[in-house]
């Protein structure tokens, strides 16, 4: 269960879930026309509102995590995993209807659009979806779209280390995000916030989770590994009891320099 706090906490898919059709020639036809009105940039909104909106999922459902790990109850790796995400995808699928309605725009349409620029390597819509990926990718450790034809979508294999060293990784990447933690919170303080204010609790929050990810990504690039690679790592040693322990206990730790800081860790 540790390693999910890993993975949730830090707050990181490929997006639409292909779906069988019965449409015929000419809905498709319209559907490709309809979908050349939608530029790059309306593709990026929606996608930057889809990662705001499910960033704050993923921040509750870390909270639920520490509350749950801080009680002393144990749930199962992959059992966890597949709660928090049923959950996250059942918050999508509510939230998408509403941002397709503010944006004006039609999901298959949305859709269309998406891999036309993803084909064509639009670098404001590639980083639109991958930061969108990383996010869904941090609470599943999969990928939530599935290949579209004609698009070339690379599969990179995992690279798996062993326990040792996935609890040297590990405190490399709590390291990395505590540095951050303390920079945000020295921010709040220079702005005159009230750290105890449960409001400023959250925007803290949410501003750690926009950053996670990346300081995380660029701790583990300096001991030769990507967030996938420590992902998996953990997932594949969750079992020894070592690891869990140390990822337990950084985790505490975390938790521990978070309140010295002044800033009351959520769910407390």
């Amino acid at each position: 269960m540790a390693g999910s706090v890993v993975l949730a906490a830090a707050a990181a898919t490929q997006f639409f879930p292909r779906k069988s059709s019965s449409r015929g020639a000419t809905d498709i036809s319209e559907e490709e026309e309809n979908a050349d009105t939608i530029g790059a940039d309306l593709v990026c909104k929606v996608f930057d509102r889809l990662f705001l909106e499910m960033q704050a999922v993923v921040v509750q459902l870390s909270q639920q995590v520490q509350q749950i790990q801080m009680s002393g109850q144990q749930i199962p790796e992959a059992q966890l995993r597949k709660l928090l995400t049923a959950e996250f995808e059942r918050a999508l699928t509510a939230r998408q209807a509403q941002v397709y309605e503010d944006h004006d725009v039609d999901a298959d349409c949305i859709e269309e659009a998406t891999w036309e620029f993803v084909a064509k390597e639009d670098p404001k819509v590639v980083n639109a979806v991958e930061r969108f990926q990383k996010l869904y990718e941090s609470i599943s450790g999969g990928t939530l779209v599935g290949r579209r034809p004609g698009v070339k979508v690379e599969t990179k294999v995992a690279k798996i280390i062993d326990s040792a060293k996935t609890i040297e990784a590990a405190s490399v990447y709590f390291v990395a995000l505590s540095n951050v933690m303390r920079e945000i919170v020295e921010q709040f303080k220079a702005d005159g916030r009230n750290l105890q204010d449960p409001a400023v609790a959250n925007d803290f929050q949410r501003q750690f989770a926009s950053v996670a990810n990346e300081v995380g990504e660029k701790a583990l690039e300096g001991i030769g590994l990507t967030l996938t690679d420590f992902q998996a790592s953990v997932e594949k040693n969750s079992g020894d009891p070592q690891v869990a322990r140390s990822l337990q206990m950084l985790q505490m730790q975390q938790q521990k320099d978070l309140m010295e800081m002044g800033m009351v860790p959520p769910g407390m």
